[in-house]
């Protein structure tokens, strides 16, 4: 599931409850403000919460994905230069 379409579901869950309870409110309507406000807050809150911990997800992914591209870049370097000393050593004994 992407990012957009969660963020969109969420933001329509918001909508909705907000609607739903600004319908069936028995408050004055100042009251039900300031309780939506701070619903909203909590919501947003949560919701940068939610985001913050899916960055930090997709950095550790991408850190081991480098790490693992710089492991393989080493162990390929290490056969290239074990090939080029095997091809000069055969070279050498060949020449002689």
């Amino acid at each position: 599931m992407s990012i957009g379409k969660v963020l969109m579901g969420v933001m329509a869950g918001v909508a909705v409850g907000t609607a739903i309870g600004v319908l069936y409110a028995p408050d004055k309507g100042s009251s039900t403000r300031q309780k939506i406000s701070k619903k909203g807050n909590k919501y947003a809150e949560d919701l940068g919460n939610k985001f913050n911990a899916f960055v930090e997800s997709v950095n550790k992914k991408i850190e081991t994905v480098n790490n693992e591209v710089l492991r393989m870049t080493q162990n390929g370097k290490a056969k290239l230069e074990e090939a080029e000393n095997d091809l000069l050593a055969n070279s050498s004994r060949q020449a002689k």
